[in-house]
């Protein structure tokens, strides 16, 4: 599931979910071979990185660059996954998409020297009260000027005698 800014995803009966969405960057190389990214421990809180795009820094050297990100799957099992392979001279730069990770996440310069930037979006979902969703009075205004306007009725067609 992907999440956007400022869009509200419906939870049922426990509630809505209000997202808020950051910039997040961090830049591997051999002096800092791994970053670690981790929410607040609020318990109402939720944290996803959305990893966008790998790119080589200025300086990289003509090595292959192995990019990995460690985290939980379905089953809460910690996996790693290499996302990337660049190298200067055929493939600086690797656009992931919206590859969406749940905190936390470890970010590896698997292979090779760097420096390797990193950057995404910082997603944090966090439980709203009904009482303040001021969307619910706009669907409600809504509903009344449906029900004001009257439906036009087809003409009916006279029968032959």
């Amino acid at each position: 599931m992907s999440f956007h800014d400022d869009e509200s995803a419906d939870l049922g009966v426990a509630g809505q979910s209000k997202l808020e969405s950051f910039l997040f960057s961090c830049e591997l190389s051999s002096k800092v071979p791994f970053y670690t990214f981790q929410g607040d421990e609020e318990e109402d809180l939720e944290h996803f990185l959305e990893l966008r795009t790998v790119c080589l820094g200025e300086g990289a050297k003509e090595e292959s660059n192995v990019v990995e990100v460690t985290a939980m799957n379905h089953q809460g099992k910690t996996v790693s996954v290499p996302i990337a392979n660049l190298h200067i001279s055929c493939l600086p730069m690797v656009s992931l998409g919206e590859f969406e990770l749940k905190a936390p996440v470890t970010i590896r310069l698997k292979a090779g020297s760097g420096p390797v930037t990193v950057s995404g979006l910082h997603l944090i979902a966090s439980q709203v009260e009904d009482s303040d969703l001021s969307d619910e009075d706009d669907e409600d205004d809504d509903e009344e000027e449906e029900e004001e306007i009257t439906p036009i009725k087809p003409a009916k067609k006279k029968q032959k005698q």
